[in-house]
């Protein structure tokens, strides 16, 4: 799967590359970011890359390579971060996303014994686990239309804080219990969106509270026969997550040498825009 990845996921970064020139530097951010994904791509440190030997299986490769340390240094300037964005965004597509959006978050753990002081302890996928975690808004569109990573004990309510002003267009968010809240609800509205969330299964009543015209309006229509579909598409997500993991070059477990925010969440992009190559590479041969 790897292989097949690899012609367009590196067509993709030189055709950015066009509009990024810069003058007096040895390599090139889109060579520093494709010596990068080769790394990420077969799930191996970056100074892995850096050697030539692993190479040798692929004609798509750049004419010198970095060192480790060069490499290091570069992604963390502004102008690779610039490019990488770019990346980003022409691989997310043209058009407008869907009418319906989904949120969620997906645990990114780490070992008990880890040094990693960035790693957090929080709720994991079957009780508490410590690491990380990606939350994604997702539409049809092979990227995620917004997405962050933070250490596992960030309540998700305030990451949606963060990637609900990202939405673009109008329709329905759909997310689960963690989500329903008035403040969320409000912000989805002044984004031209209808946050849709369940509420807890424990929930009696609304409380005398505050409560949001938008809330009151999403409790209403789940009681109806909309609300229950939308429910069911909201479970799709799972799916999405399943994909982005199920594939060679996917989302693995993280692996040790991948510590500390800043190197989880560039981890993080590259798997994102690998799957997002995946996406697009399937849609082309069912089409």
């Amino acid at each position: 799967m790897e292989c097949e990845l690899w012609g367009p996921l590196y067509a993709l970064v030189w055709e950015t590359a066009k509009d990024f020139r810069r003058s007096r530097v040895q390599f090139s951010d889109a060579l520093v970011v494709v010596v990068f994904l080769w790394a990420v791509l077969h799930d191996r440190p970056c100074g892995w890359a850096c050697n030539p030997v692993h190479w040798r299986c692929t004609r798509l490769r750049p004419l010198c390579l970095p060192s480790q340390s060069t490499l290091s240094r570069r992604l963390k300037t502004p102008s690779v971060q610039a490019f990488q964005a770019a990346l980003a965004e022409r691989a997310r597509g043209r058009g407008d996303p869907s009418l319906i959006q989904l949120i969620d978050g997906k645990p990114l753990t780490v070992g008990g014994c880890s040094k990693d002081p960035d790693a957090k302890i929080g709720r994991g996928a079957a009780g508490m686990a410590r690491g990380y975690k990606l939350y994604a808004i997702w539409s049809i569109r092979p990227f995620p239309e917004a997405w962050d990573v933070r250490p596992l004990n960030v309540n998700e309510v305030r990451v949606a804080h963060d990637l609900i002003p990202c939405m673009r267009g109008e329709g329905y968010l759909l997310g689960d219990t963690q989500y329903d809240s008035n403040r969320l609800h409000d912000l989805c509205w002044s984004q031209h969106h209808q946050l849709i969330a369940p509420r807890m299964s424990t929930a009696k009543g609304l409380g005398h509270c505050y409560q949001s015209p938008r809330r009151l309006h999403a409790l209403e229509l789940l009681r109806r026969t909309f609300g229950h579909q939308l429910l069911n598409i909201r479970r799709s997500i799972e799916r999405l997550f399943g994909n982005f993991t199920s594939f060679g070059g996917g989302m693995a477990p993280l692996p040790a040498w991948v510590r500390r925010l800043h190197r989880v969440k560039r981890w993080v992009w590259a798997k994102l825009l690998i799957n997002a190559i995946r996406i697009q590479l399937h849609q082309r041969l069912t089409a």
